[in-house]
């Protein structure tokens, strides 16, 4: 991941990824785009209509990226849990992002399991970013202690 580019790469991937949340599917697609940025985990972004129904609610908050946008959050919900601020999307990408339209990303921490291709990912390290650690992705990852810098 360190030899990803900056500014980043969007790309469609031909894989599976499956989010399970109070014991519930609540997405289950192979309609999928990565983002993949230098220093970060591949970010995965699944179509907001593949999400179960009543699954994504809107949050309070945005964020700003450089490169992507304005960002605004969702609360994740399945099984009855309710995991805040737990997915964002960009309602209106900046140019060259436009596939990103429609589609949100999704924190593994707060969710029972995410899946890519089968394997369980890894939450990225931190609090702020959300990208997804596979066995094919190598670190150190910035969200690790004093990486705010990298």
């Amino acid at each position: 991941m360190w030899d990803y580019p900056r500014p980043p790469r969007v790309e469609r991937i031909t894989q599976r990824a499956v989010i399970r949340l109070g014991g519930e599917v609540v997405v289950d697609t192979d309609d999928i785009v990565r983002v993949l940025e230098t220093s970060h985990p591949p970010v995965y972004y699944l179509p907001i209509a593949a999400f179960a129904e009543g699954a994504l609610l809107g949050a309070a908050g945005s964020s700003f990226c450089e490169f992507k946008g304005s960002a605004r959050y969702f609360d994740v919900r399945g099984g009855g849990v309710t995991a805040r601020r737990a997915a964002w999307h960009y309602p209106s990408p900046s140019a060259g992002f436009e596939v990103l339209t429609g589609r949100v990303a999704v924190y593994a921490r707060p969710m029972d399991v995410c899946e890519l291709g089968g394997e369980a990912v890894t939450p990225q390290p931190g609090e702020f970013y959300g990208g997804w650690i596979t066995s094919g992705v190598a670190g150190p990852f910035k969200g690790i202690p004093g990486s705010f810098g990298w």
